[in-house]
């Protein structure tokens, strides 16, 4: 994971990247209840203030995950599973996301967010 996190040429993957976005996706499923969960759109694209939008996070997630040798993809794949399930149960799908102007290959996308007014 140091490895990738040192060597990838993103904004967004650095040292101490992956443990950062993993704490974020966990802090925004953590709060108790059966409510649902809106992710909410960060207002600023700096390497700081984008894991506001814990889809972010999950981005990151992703991209380290595809990176990862075999063995370590299925270490870091067994902490983001479960937290990938919650996820699904907490949020709910945007029925709108085919119509959206950007489309998106990951599922996290698609889900109902609190958008910025722009967004």
């Amino acid at each position: 994971m140091h490895r990738v996190e040192y060597l990838h040429p993103s904004f967004y993957i650095h040292p101490g990247g992956t443990d950062r976005a993993l704490r974020r996706y966990r802090e925004f499923l953590h709060p108790p209840g059966k409510s649902p969960l809106y992710p909410q759109e960060a207002v600023c694209s700096c390497s700081g203030c984008s894991f506001d939008d814990v889809r972010h996070a999950r981005d990151v997630l992703e991209e380290v995950l595809e990176r990862l040798p075999e063995r370590a993809r299925a270490e870091l794949g067994r902490l983001v599973k479960p937290l990938d399930a919650v996820f699904l149960r907490r949020t709910l799908p945007d029925p709108f996301a085919h119509r959206r102007q950007w489309r998106t290959r990951f599922w996290w996308y698609r889900r109902l967010a609190d958008r910025l007014p722009w967004g």
